[in-house]
């Protein structure tokens, strides 16, 4: 039997060993009156014995046996410092867009999201793993945690989260959100702050439904692009199942929160069921070409089984949808009829398609110099209707209709007459004129390089 001792030190010799790498029964087989003369991965000093008391070391001394160069070279291999399964503290911050509700719709919800903000049980973050476990080939178990309220001003709400990666978790590929609220929020970024070679941005620009209306929960991928065939082990299941949520199943019937982008006939453009007059065909059928509207599912009429029945909404993805500010831009009929009501005087001024504007210079007086309103009962009434699009002030008793000023005219007042002005605004439209898959990434321009600069940018 070998007599083998364990003797502690408080220095660093030259023959050292974590006391984790100890193999005790391969020393009760072998033996000899030898050291075992491996050295550590990385040499431990004095000082840094100091620092780190947990690395404490052994000398292994065997008394008899025999140990041979294999045997040294075996011992090696075990005393190996791991630091693959060192955790990196990461910190999450999400940045949440302040959305203008309305009063009614908020009066009951707004409490409750704010109870649930102190208790800091309102967005539940999962870090996704982008590479599958190698010992399961499985998808890899999620971090997850809380983000809790940390700041918030007049646009933005911060909400902040603190999780412990290990180095085994690998690249992080996605993170799913679970929304607490009892309301939709409009996630704009997450950042993860703390990784060795810099934060990870995960753009979001995105409404998030709540819990309480659908328990499935949002993903979100890095700003890491990727081609289909180059989509890491890890991602591909989600990458296919965000897909598959983005087109539907073409069955049941759409809902304001809902994001499928599925299509159907115009078949909807008439009202059997009132009278027979109002009835009208299918457009996009084979007798009547057409393209194709967001399916929103309703029930059919009672008198034309391919008709649905009309709605006052129009269903689009929500991420689709127009602003509020938007919306009551795109209000022209409304708007000209409170303004043809409460302001006869400046009709001519502003309805008359005839006459128009004599110059240039009238269009900017609209909104620098504003238009001098009567004093009508109704004027309270006009400021509360379209408080977003124009703005009364009083100055010296006299109210003043003045426009706010449009973003493009603050940058340019002619761009609007420009060809590059025209195409921006077509391709940030609502229809595209064509989608593509990605074949090649990064993409490449193919504008003239001399006028638009390098083909990569």
């Amino acid at each position: 039997m070998m007599n083998s001792q364990l003797q502690k030190l408080n220095h660093a010799p030259s023959s050292l060993l974590p006391k984790s790498s100890i193999h005790t029964n391969y020393l009760m087989r072998h033996g000899s009156p030898s050291l075992i003369n491996i050295l550590p991965r990385h040499p431990v000093s004095q000082n840094d014995h100091n620092k780190k008391k947990s690395s404490s070391c052994l000398v292994i001394r065997a008394s008899s046996g025999e140990l041979g160069s294999s045997a040294a070279v075996s011992m090696a291999t075990t005393t190996i410092t791991s630091t693959e399964n060192k955790a990196v503290s990461v910190k999450a911050v999400v940045t949440v867009q302040v959305i203008a509700g309305g009063f009614l719709s908020s009066i009951v919800t707004r409490p409750l999201d704010e109870i649930t903000d102190l208790l800091g049980k309102t967005l539940l973050l999962e870090l996704v793993s982008a590479e599958l476990d190698p010992k399961t080939g499985l998808e890899k178990d999620r971090i997850k945690g809380y983000a809790r309220k940390a700041s918030h001003n007049d646009e933005e709400v911060i909400y902040e989260s603190s999780f412990n990666i290990p180095a085994s978790f690998g690249e992080v590929g996605a993170i799913e959100v679970e929304n607490e609220h009892h309301k939709e929020i409009f996630i704009k970024t997450i950042d993860l702050q703390g990784f060795p070679n810099g934060s990870v941005n995960v753009p979001c620009n995105s409404w998030v439904h709540a819990k309480s209306d659908n328990p499935q929960k949002r993903i979100f991928f890095t700003n890491k692009s990727y081609i289909p065939s180059e989509t890491p082990s890890g991602l591909k299941r989600l990458r296919e199942l965000e897909l598959e949520n983005l087109r539907g199943n073409g069955e049941g019937e759409r809902k304001t929160s809902d994001r499928i982008y599925d299509y159907d006939t115009y078949n909807d453009l008439g009202d059997p069921d009132s009278k027979d007059e109002l009835a009208r065909p299918v457009l996009g059928s084979k007798e009547h070409p057409y393209p194709r509207r967001c399916r929103t599912g309703r029930l059919r009429t009672q008198k034309d089984p391919l008709s649905e029945k009309r709605s006052s909404s129009v269903y689009v993805p929500r991420d689709e949808e127009f602003a509020e500010v938007k919306q009551l831009t795109f209000s022209a009929k409304t708007l000209k009829s409170v303004l043809h009501a409460l302001l006869p005087s400046i009709e001519t001024a502003l309805l008359n398609p005839k006459l128009g504007f004599p110059y240039f210079t009238a269009i900017d007086s609209l909104f620098n110099e504003g238009v001098t309103l009567p004093k009508p009962k109704t004027s309270g009434f006009f400021q509360t209707i379209i408080p977003r699009l124009v703005k009364t002030i009083t100055d010296g008793g006299d109210d003043l209709l003045l426009f706010e000023t449009p973003e493009i005219i603050d940058r340019d007042k002619f761009a609007w007459f420009r060809d590059e002005e025209f195409s921006r605004q077509t391709l940030a439209g609502l229809n595209p004129y064509s989608i593509e898959l990605v074949t090649e990434w990064p993409l490449k321009s193919k504008l003239d390089p001399e006028i638009y600069g390098p083909p990569n940018h």
